[in-house]
């Protein structure tokens, strides 16, 4: 009151002085409100580049996550390339039936949207779920493919004896030494002398030496029950344990035994009975002379 009170005196004895203070003290009230806002604004800024910064920073965490997931999923995908074409090997499908390089054909009608970061996320969780079911039923047909194929190579599908014939089918026969009927438990091919004997199927083998009317006979055990006998051999050139492939040499072709000439004697047994050769040679191209 008393600062008023001067105040007024002031003005009532000197006008102009009176309206210079007041001009003072209205520029420095105003440039200390200036400097204040001022100063807001610029925590405000602040305080929006932090805002800023942060969203970018979880932008990228989510992108990061994002490539590491499709990194996965690249790595899945790659794994079934490789697995399928394996399958096609082993299950000996077409060329070109199955091409796992070629882009799939996909298509439809719009209008196309924006897909949020969630949509993306589901979208990559869903895609890695079907790898990995889609991974594991193949890993199941790769077993049994595989299985199959070792069933088939120990299965006898294959002539014992390279660019040959057949010279005595299995069955009833005239006996070649005396006449009268005999059976004949194999099929005899054409061979010369000292031509290999091959095994017609994988397999072990369980018997190799001498055998009244056989001559040097050898016996190799293909499992599930097979057994495949080559008789009349020269000579043997494995021994018993010897693990054998199909195609692998087990003799040498000879006329031992009860024989009339160089030739290889060929049977075939399945759970301890003998079967008809003719029934896995047939699509062997195997001829009868």
């Amino acid at each position: 009151m008393h600062w008023l009170q001067g105040g007024r005196a002031l003005v009532a004895r000197r006008p102009g002085a009176a309206a210079a203070v007041l001009a003072c003290g209205g520029f420095v009230l105003g440039g200390g409100l200036g400097a204040a806002e001022i100063a807001r604004l610029h925590a405000e800024n602040a305080r929006q580049h932090a805002l800023i910064e942060a969203t970018r920073q979880e932008a990228q965490r989510e992108v990061n996550a994002l490539a590491a997931r499709l990194g996965e999923l690249q790595a899945q995908a790659n794994r079934l390339n490789a697995l399928g074409e394996r399958l096609t090997r082993i299950g000996k499908l077409g060329d070109g039936e199955f091409d796992f390089n070629a882009a799939v054909g996909v298509g439809g009608p719009g209008p196309v949207q924006d897909m949020p970061a969630r949509g993306l996320q589901e979208g990559l969780e869903q895609v890695d779920a079907q790898f990995r079911a889609s991974g594991s039923q193949l890993s199941v047909l790769e077993a049994l493919l595989l299985g199959q194929q070792m069933d088939r190579a120990a299965l006898p599908s294959r002539s014992p004896v390279a660019s040959s014939y057949v010279t005595s089918g299995y069955g009833h026969r005239a006996d070649p030494f005396g006449g009268g009927r005999a059976y004949h438990k194999g099929i005899d091919f054409h061979a010369r002398r000292g031509d290999p004997v091959m095994a017609v199927a994988d397999g072990v083998v369980s018997f190799s030496g001498r055998r009244a009317g056989y001559g040097n006979v050898v016996e190799v055990d293909h499992g599930n029950g097979y057994v495949t006998r080559y008789a009349h051999n020269s000579r043997n050139t494995v021994k018993v344990g010897d693990l054998v492939r199909a195609g692998h040499e087990v003799a040498k072709a000879g006329s031992t035994g009860r024989s009339t000439g160089v030739h290889v004697h060929f049977e075939v047994w399945e759970n301890g009975r003998v079967r008809n050769p003719r029934e896995f040679l047939d699509d062997m191209g195997v001829r009868r002379q």
